[in-house]
């Protein structure tokens, strides 16, 4: 009797070089930890660096020196700006995750996601996504704008409502 075994070493290899390194992108709403899950995951499966954006779209523009990526470690006058800070800094060392992988931004959210998937070398985007109903079907969602920006692959997470 001979036993054929398969070598799954060229698959397995194939798989881990798929994605180097993951962007979650998170808009602080009760979406954010079905997108931690299955970026950490995906990280975890893929052996990928994993870093995290939030693109701030509801506040004015704070004073920035350098455009519209905001320096976690400078300090501002905006108090709305300074409480965005402390919420990714506390979330990005309960995720174990460095700073220097971590954007806070402020623009159009579409945009600025594509736009550092692609200065950082993204591999995949990670991010939430909500059923849509009524009049929101004719509208466009931050995924369906991502998705057509992005020059990488995108996992848009399906969050419960």
């Amino acid at each position: 009797m001979c036993i054929h075994t398969l070598n799954f070493n060229p698959l397995i290899q194939l798989l881990m070089q798929a994605y180097q390194h993951i962007l979650m992108a998170l808009n602080y709403s009760s979406s954010d930890q079905f997108v931690i899950t299955k970026a950490m995951e995906m990280s975890n499966l893929y052996q990928a660096k994993l870093s995290i954006i939030h693109v701030l779209d509801d506040i004015p523009m704070p004073d920035t020196a350098y455009g519209t990526r905001i320096a976690l470690d400078k300090a501002s006058d905006n108090h709305l700006l300074e409480i965005e800070k402390q919420r990714l800094v506390t979330l990005t060392d309960s995720l174990g995750i460095d700073h220097s992988r971590c954007w806070l931004v402020w623009g159009s959210p579409h945009q600025e996601i594509a736009l550092l998937a692609e200065q950082e070398k993204i591999d995949l985007i990670i991010l939430g996504s909500h059923p849509k109903h009524g009049l929101a079907v004719l509208l466009s969602s931050t995924a369906d704008s991502v998705l057509h920006h992005a020059s990488c692959d995108l996992l848009a997470i399906r969050v419960p409502t």
